[in-house]
């Protein structure tokens, strides 16, 4: 790989997550540089790409994928519209990293997978970017070498508050609601920590009797070697953390999901009946770190980080808890 090579970016809309997190991300990385935003309101383009200094705003986003100066396209539309663009931007001959939850469902995540296929030179992934954070690493580190003795549950909480009916969170037509947008980090983690896929599943969900989205979820995953327990909510106090528990000693992770690129991390590693030891971990941009990585593959021609079955996995466990829950 040469060490000044880029990958040019186009990112299609505007949504909160590209324009605070993923596009300054990308741009403060080694192999990356953004080179255009399609917005369908154009001024609305315009002032998004402005303080960004992205060069080039395209009208349309059929506009950004003709664009021969791309060569990967960032997708951080409503999680209805995932699938149909990602392909769309395959079809363009455009490498895509499209953000989490890949699909509406596995079925329509495995469109994605199918359409892949056809292109084996392009790179797709999904944007998982706690994978990437080396609180992550390590821990699964640890986990691995058997620090904490045989792996035997997870723990995991995620909430925040957010009742704003205009939020597509808020919007069960476009996808919404606590588990897809947070709820699938807990069971990421738990199937990552366990290098396994669930035997078990059983969810309890209630729903916004306004929005029709769940707004408060609890699942229980039975692995093979043990258990993995999460709830998640849209509308409770903003916490998370995660705690890993061997039958030897235990991990925890201060701020699991949404670590902070400007301040450092810490997470804890006790083994049995011995004070806690804290690792601190140095200030980092976990999407930045995610950009590098899906730009190292592209450039080196090398697998993506984590495959695209990875994704529609996590989205199986989301629909058997679902249906858990309505039974």
């Amino acid at each position: 790989m040469d060490p000044m090579s880029k990958i040019r970016w186009g990112v299609l809309g505007a949504a909160k997550i590209a324009l605070n997190k993923v596009i300054p991300a990308i741009q403060a990385s080694r192999h990356n540089v953004v080179t255009a935003l399609a917005s369908r309101d154009r001024e609305k383009g315009t002032a998004a790409a402005a303080p960004l200094n992205i060069p080039q705003v395209h009208d349309t986003y059929e506009a950004l994928l003709a664009d021969p100066a791309i060569d990967a396209v960032y997708v951080p539309l409503p999680n209805h519209l995932h699938v149909d663009w990602s392909i769309k931007a395959l079809e363009a001959g455009k490498h895509v990293l499209c953000e989490k939850p890949l699909g509406l469902d596995a079925a329509d995540a495995q469109r994605l997978v199918n359409a892949a296929l056809r292109f084996p030179r392009l790179k797709v992934m999904e944007a998982f970017m706690y994978r990437h954070h080396p609180q992550w690493v390590q821990a699964k580190a640890w986990v691995d070498a058997g620090d904490i003795g045989r792996l035997r549950t997870v723990q995991s909480f995620f909430s925040y508050t957010n009742v704003d009916p205009a939020n597509i969170r808020n919007r069960a037509d476009y996808g919404g609601g606590g588990l897809m947008d947070i709820g699938c980090y807990c069971i990421s983690t738990a199937r990552f920590l366990f290098g396994a896929e669930p035997t078990l599943v059983q969810g309890h969900v209630e729903r916004d009797p306004a929005f029709g989205t769940d707004r408060l979820a609890s699942g229980l995953l039975t692995f093979a070697e043990g258990t993995a327990m999460f709830t998640c909510s849209t509308q409770l106090a903003a916490y998370q953390r995660v705690n890993i528990v061997g039958t030897k000693g235990r991990i925890e992770i201060e701020i699991p999901f949404n670590a902070p690129a400007n301040q450092a991390t810490r997470l804890w590693l006790q083994p049995h009946n011995e004070p806690a030891r804290e690792t601190l971990i140095e200030p980092c941009d976990q999407y930045t770190l995610q950009a590098d990585a899906f730009a190292r593959s592209i450039l080196d021609d090398t697998p993506v980080p984590v495959p695209l079955d990875d994704a529609v996995a996590n989205l199986r466990v989301i629909e058997t808890l679902l249906a858990s829950s309505r039974s």
